[in-house]
Parts: structure tokens; C-alpha cells; sequence
């Protein structure tokens, strides 16, 4: 009796608000779990089709079900529940010690076991256990993930600087060793070439700033108060001396009213300036890039246009992926990451928002950025 009641209120603690559908045709049984879970949210079905029902429309953490049940019994559900989600626990509760049947519960990947009677106890601590193990295993994916993420980053920056430090590296030891005429054209378009290169190796680095301050930020969206106008001016004076480099020209349409809007500055800000950048990126010198705001019943929507090269058929469906980039020029040197509208999606989805993107080769592309009011 004291081993319980030292460990009942840290147990208590751990199962609160969390889901659990009980599933057994004894409906005595049930109630008899949901009394002694009645710090956690409870679902009941007394069979297995109706527990697949309930596991489909609603949020559930653990499932833990009887074995002895008609028409569908609890190993039945058991194999059906780990077909369509290996990771979700399911404990098996039994009155039985069979072996045959602990056997076949483990072979089809049952988390644990409770024997009837119910122990108040066992149960509580049982169920804890399997969503610690829940969790454990989601930390080691999201731990490998990022180690995958890390190594597929660190080859990517290495390949990415490689280039513009290589050619100004060769122009200052030519330089170093008297090489070369400092009036003689080529030379200059040399010059030309390098101050271009070291440009583009400060975006590189600046652009690393920006992954690292907003990627690496842990946790939910911090929401606050933003003037979309105010954010939208502020973008566009960030990006033109980039679209003034190349000769592009950049467009601004608000709407009268757009008023504030409840959100997280830093990803929306991260999300809109990486649709921005990409436009001017994919826009030849002479050509435009517009952003248009407006609010409605919709919730506030931003458009970028662009009168650049555009995006053939078959390449729309991949512009969201990781590290995929667009090379219509084919030289193998696209400038860049390949990451900032796979995180501008991200985020923007993450902020309950929506983005779509139509193109045509040769005719621009269109990006829609909508989020709720």
C-alpha cells in the first residue's frame, strides 16, 4: 500500500490528458478502466470495428483492448492497428496465461500485457510505461533525422562555398605572384568576376545566419501582433539592393485595410523573404517582381508574381523538397540551398496557412501565400 501511494502521484501526472480507448464487450470492464484512468481522456468501444471507427475520427495516445472478443478479436485488432501505424501502443489486457496467445501478441508487436483481474496499480503504471517507450522512440527518429539533416547540410555547405572560394583564392595568389595585367580587359572582367563571387559568398553567409537563427528555434509558433503592411515594406527594402544588382524591378500592391494579424513574425517573415528572394533569383535583369497583400473573408492573402524564366510541368511537384533545386539553365551552379521553400511551406502550414504555386516556362510564376484572420 505505501509503494502505491508514493508512486500514484508522479503516475497521475504523467497520464493526464492523455487518450486511451479501452476496447472490450464487457462493458463492466471498461467502466472499470476508465475509473481507475480517470486522470487520462477515455474512449470505449465494445468491439474492434467499432475501436478502428474511434481510432480513425479521434486523437489516441494508447489502445488497450481485450483479447477474447467475436467477431473481431483483440489480436485481430492488434495486427490491424500496427499494419496502419507501427508505432502506436497497444497493450493487451487478457485473462488468459496461454503462451500460445502471449506468443502471437508479441509476434504481432504487442507493447505489453495486463492479466485480469485488474491490478489498479499495474494498469496505470503499464500504460506510463508503453508512452514512455512512445516517446523514446519518437526522440531516437527525430535524433537521427537530425543527424541525417546535419550531414546532408554540412555536404551541401561544403559543395555550395567550394566554387567562390576556389576562384578567389586562384585571382589573389595570381596576384601574389605579380601574374597578370591590372589594366589588360581581361583582367578587370576577372576583377569583375571575383567581387561578384565574394557577394555571393556573403549571401551564402547570411543566409546560413538566417537558417540557423529561425531552423534551429525549438518549440510551437510564437504568436504575436503583426502590421502585415509594416512587415511587407520592411521585405521588400531588404531585398532590393539584391533586385537592383540584377536589374529587377520590385513592385509593392496593399490593399487600404490590412490591419494586424496574429501570428509568428519570424517564420511568416522567413517564409514571405524566401518567396521574394526566389522570384528575383529567377528573374532576368529587366524584368519584375511584385508582392500584393490584400484581406478578406479568406484571411490575408500574399501574392508574389514574377516575369522570370518559370517552372516546366514536370518539376512543379518536387519545388517543395529538401535540398531540390531548379536549374534551367543547366549549368549545375545554382545559387543557394535548396531549402527555403521547403521551410517556407513548412511554416506556413505550421501557422495553420496554405501555399500554392503556379508557373509556366517562359510566362513566370505565381505564388499564393493565405493565412486565417
Amino acid at each position: 500500500m505505501r509503494l502505491e501511494m508514493r508512486e500514484e502521484p508522479a503516475l497521475r501526472q504523467e497520464l493526464r490528458g492523455r487518450t486511451v480507448l479501452v476496447v472490450d464487450d464487457e462493458a463492466i470492464i471498461r467502466d472499470l478502466c476508465a475509473k481507475i484512468l480517470k486522470d487520462c481522456r477515455v474512449l470505449h468501444a465494445s468491439g474492434g470495428e467499432e475501436a478502428l471507427s474511434l481510432w480513425a475520427q479521434e486523437p489516441v495516445d494508447v489502445i488497450l483492448t481485450d483479447v477474447m472478443m467475436t467477431p473481431m478479436s483483440g489480436l485481430d485488432l492488434l495486427r490491424r492497428i500496427k499494419e496502419q501505424a507501427p508505432d502506436m501502443p497497444v497493450v493487451i489486457m487478457t485473462g488468459y496465461t496461454d503462451k500460445e496467445i502471449i506468443l502471437q501478441a508479441l509476434q504481432a508487436a504487442a507493447d505489453d500485457f495486463i492479466s485480469k483481474p485488474i491490478n489498479l496499480l499495474q494498469l496505470r503504471t503499464t500504460i506510463n510505461r508503453v508512452l514512455e517507450k512512445k516517446a523514446l522512440r519518437a526522440e531516437l527518429v527525430s535524433l537521427k533525422r537530425m543527424d541525417r539533416l546535419k550531414t546532408e547540410f554540412l555536404g551541401l555547405i561544403s559543395h555550395k562555398l567550394k566554387t567562390p572560394t576556389t576562384a578567389i583564392s586562384l585571382f589573389i595568389q595570381n596576384l601574389a605572384q605579380g601574374i597578370g595585367d591590372t589594366q589588360a580587359p581581361a583582367f578587370q572582367t576577372t576583377l569583375k568576376m571575383i567581387l561578384e563571387e565574394s557577394a555571393y559568398l556573403e549571401s551564402l553567409i547570411q543566409d546560413l545566419l538566417a537558417f540557423s537563427q529561425v531552423l534551429l528555434r525549438e518549440g510551437p509558433p510564437r504568436l504575436s501582433e503583426v502590421d502585415a503592411a509594416a512587415l511587407c515594406r520592411e521585405l521588400l527594402d531588404t531585398l532590393r539592393p539584391r533586385a537592383q544588382a540584377k536589374g529587377v524591378a520590385l513592385d509593392l500592391e496593399l490593399a487600404e485595410e490590412l490591419g494586424s494579424l496574429h501570428t509568428d513574425r519570424e517564420q511568416l517573415s522567413f517564409a514571405l523573404f524566401a518567396l521574394l528572394d526566389n522570384a528575383i533569383k529567377f528573374t532576368n535583369g529587366g524584368g519584375r517582381v511584385s508582392l500584393a497583400a490584400q484581406r478578406g473573408d479568406f484571411g490575408l492573402r500574399l501574392r508574389v508574381r514574377d516575369t522570370g524564366v518559370g517552372i516546366a510541368a514536370e518539376e512543379l511537384p518536387r519545388v517543395f523538397e529538401k535540398f531540390y533545386q531548379i536549374d534551367p539553365a543547366r549549368t549545375g551552379q545554382v545559387r543557394g540551398f535548396g531549402l527555403g521553400l521547403f521551410y517556407a511551406r513548412g511554416f506556413v502550414q505550421n501557422l495553420g496557412g496554405s501555399l500554392v504555386l503556379d508557373s509556366e516556362p517562359g510566362r513566370g510564376t505565381t505564388v499564393t501565400l493565405t493565412l486565417p484572420c
